[in-house]
């Protein structure tokens, strides 16, 4: 059960609203004690002038005057007493909820600059990537307190924070060009040596090899690419079924498996989600692939799963043979260039982005991702995305 919170407007009012009604009642209590002292002076100064009048009346006893004094006394008093507590409490009490009103007024109008604070910066946190909406700013105007330096250092941090992400997507930008342009280069003038009716069978093998490490940079660059831009904005969302992703990427991947000596098991369920499909197929990809290359060879197998949850929310399941994983190794696998073991080299088997692909295009599209070793060997990885939007977010 979540604890409800008192806000600062409130506690703000209550202590007001408290000293108010404790100073009253001091006040309240330092005019009755002033008052009953003055009634019984007065009650003094009142016996003695009655009491020689009565004296010099031959009608009536001295007995008699004193006690018809002293009970116009006590009811004076007590009638004082009566009006001064009842009267002056119900002022009190009356004056004291304007007060709490007037503090509850002036609370708020103080605050109001706190609140436009902790509205943009919720609209900043719960914006679609996270380089949106740092294009907004406070600038709050008004006087040069506390609460304008609180504004205006927010201001000029979503400031640098956004130079930063703009510099970060100029970045990537001229990475993808710079990058990809001298290893097409290199691709193409190693083909144009190898097809040569003059080429040598060495320099075809030599061209083949040349190919082969020049695909592993390709794809190490296009990996640290999509990693770098997968958590900015998603460009193009769109609902969509998991399971024709599955069933794509199984049978694209199909070759590579049979030639691995390894068995793909396809249980493709329905799986409504919304997101940017070329990322969705990224994810099932990457764990097919990693299923695919580090497994047992002849014998292995992979098993791919993809289905609705209770909650709605689809989920993607990549299990596979393959060696033991340790426990204690599964956080280290979703870091880039990170293996099973020690092992932080480019090889045949890939740059070691895969999981770490994984993880950041699902957390771009407000999911999750786990992994758990299975027994006797090899791993289990679980992808969960939101449910299906009926209104998918456009870039």
């Amino acid at each position: 059960m979540e604890k409800r919170r008192t806000t600062l407007r409130a506690r703000l009012t209550l202590v007001y609203g408290g000293l108010f009604f404790a100073a009253g009642i001091v006040l309240l209590g330092v005019t009755y004690v002033l008052f009953a002292q003055q009634l019984d002076r007065g009650g003094d100064l009142s016996v003695h002038t009655d009491s020689a009048d009565n004296a010099s009346s031959p009608q009536s006893t001295p007995s008699d005057g004193l006690n018809w004094v002293d009970d116009e006394q006590k009811r004076l008093h007590d009638a004082a007493t009566t009006s001064l507590i009842t009267q002056g409490g119900l002022a009190l009490t009356l004056v004291g909820g304007v007060a709490a009103g007037f503090g509850w007024l002036i609370a708020g109008r103080v605050l109001a600059p706190l609140h436009r604070v902790t509205d943009t910066a919720r609209r900043i946190a719960s914006a679609p990537a996270a380089d949106r909406g740092l294009h907004e700013r406070i600038a709050l105007d008004g006087r040069d307190d506390e609460v304008k330096d609180l504004a205006d250092s927010f201001d000029l941090m979503v400031e640098r924070l956004d130079r930063s992400f703009d510099g970060q997507r100029r970045f990537v930008a001229n990475a993808s060009h710079e990058l990809h342009t001298p290893l097409t280069v290199g691709r193409a003038l190693v083909e144009l040596a190898m097809h040569r009716k003059t080429a040598s069978p060495d320099v075809k093998r030599l061209g083949e090899d040349l190919l082969e490490i020049n695909d592993r940079h390709e794809r190490l660059i296009s990996g640290l690419l999509l990693l770098a831009g997968s958590e900015n904005h998603l460009p193009d969302q769109q609902n969509l079924d998991l399971a024709d992703v599955v069933t794509h990427v199984t049978a694209q991947r199909a070759p590579e498996a049979d030639k691995a000596g390894i068995t793909v098991h396809e249980e493709a369920g329905p799986a409504p989600t919304t997101g940017d499909a070329l990322l969705l197929e990224r994810i099932v990809q990457n764990l097919v692939e990693n299923g695919i290359r580090h497994n047992t060879g002849d014998g292995g197998w992979v098993r791919v799963t993809s289905r609705t949850l209770e909650d709605g929310r689809a989920e993607i399941e990549v299990g596979n043979t393959g060696p033991e994983v340790p426990p204690y190794e599964l956080p280290t696998l979703f870091e880039p260039f990170r293996r099973l073991g020690t092992e932080r080299l480019v090889t045949a088997k890939g740059a070691g982005l895969g999981l770490s692909i994984v993880r950041s295009v699902a957390l771009a599209h407000g999911g999750d991702v786990t992994a758990r070793p299975r027994p006797g060997g090899g791993l289990t990885v679980t992808v969960t995305l939101p449910p299906e939007s009926r209104h998918p977010p456009q870039g």
